[in-house]
């Protein structure tokens, strides 16, 4: 298969199990990049089930090619930043970067963004791993029972990616002023992200922004929270060799290279 073969079987399968979403697609046109949104869009919205090994073959395919299309960054050739060892600034995509693992902002739900092709981290870390990924958060889900609580974290395979590892963890919503409580939560997410992926012997941890999207934390706050986190984490005997601070926006870009 081509890649646009590729994409409209991928579609079809999709639409078969959800045939409810067939007359909206209709209104998709039939180039490359438009089939390409829409496949991924039904990505999102698609509930997590069982995955067909046919299915899985062309989605890893198609996701193993635009993975090399993208262009893979070497976590562990990232420059450390001046009077912080272990300590690297990257701005760019995450989904990127080759790490032992990168965390992802997620929600209490923890099955990724179910809104077509939303510009959240959560999504786009679920739309680049495939819906394995998916499926992987909804058994951890099953089987604790209910909904992930703030500042914890949760661990899965990092599949399509080219990070082995994803660890996904929930940052405090702001609604309103940061209260301490906030502060100490978020914290707690860098935290518990770091001893999870010790705890498994992982040597390189690569950190979005958490909690600053759309959960309205204030960016410049949110930041030195994180490098002061991490900073006290790294002076602990640890497997972890290298955190890098992920950035995908300009200001937050500012910020970090301020502090560090």
């Amino acid at each position: 298969m081509n890649r646009l073969e590729q994409i409209r079987f991928l579609n079809e399968y999709l639409l078969g199990e959800m045939p409810v979403y067939r007359t909206q697609a209709e209104s998709f046109p039939a180039d490359e990049q438009s089939q390409r949104r829409l496949l991924r869009s039904l990505m999102n919205v698609r509930p997590p089930k069982p995955l067909d090994e046919d299915f899985l073959s062309v989605q890893d395919a198609l996701l193993a090619a635009e993975r090399e299309k993208k262009g893979i960054v070497d976590a562990a050739a990232l420059p450390e930043c001046p009077g912080h060892p272990g300590i690297a600034l990257w701005q760019g995509d995450i989904t990127r970067l080759k790490a032992d693992a990168i965390v992802n902002a997620a929600n209490s739900a923890l099955l990724g963004c179910f809104v077509p092709c939303h510009g959240c981290i959560d999504n786009a870390i679920h739309s680049a791993a495939g819906l394995q990924l998916r499926d992987a958060c909804s058994r951890l889900m099953q089987q604790q029972g209910h909904p992930e609580p703030a500042g914890q974290a949760k661990i899965t395979k990092g599949y399509n990616l080219p990070a082995r590892y994803v660890l996904h963890t929930v940052g405090p919503i702001i609604q309103g002023h940061v209260t301490q409580w906030d502060r100490d939560l978020l914290a707690a997410c860098y935290r518990s992200c770091l001893e999870l992926a010790a705890a498994q012997g992982l040597a390189s941890v690569a950190f979005c922004c958490i909690s600053t999207g759309e959960f309205h934390f204030h960016n410049q706050e949110a930041a030195e929270i994180a490098v002061q986190t991490v900073e006290r984490f790294l002076q602990t005997p640890t497997s972890i060799r290298k955190v890098i601070l992920n950035v995908f926006k300009d200001c937050d870009a500012k910020i970090y290279a301020d502090l560090l």
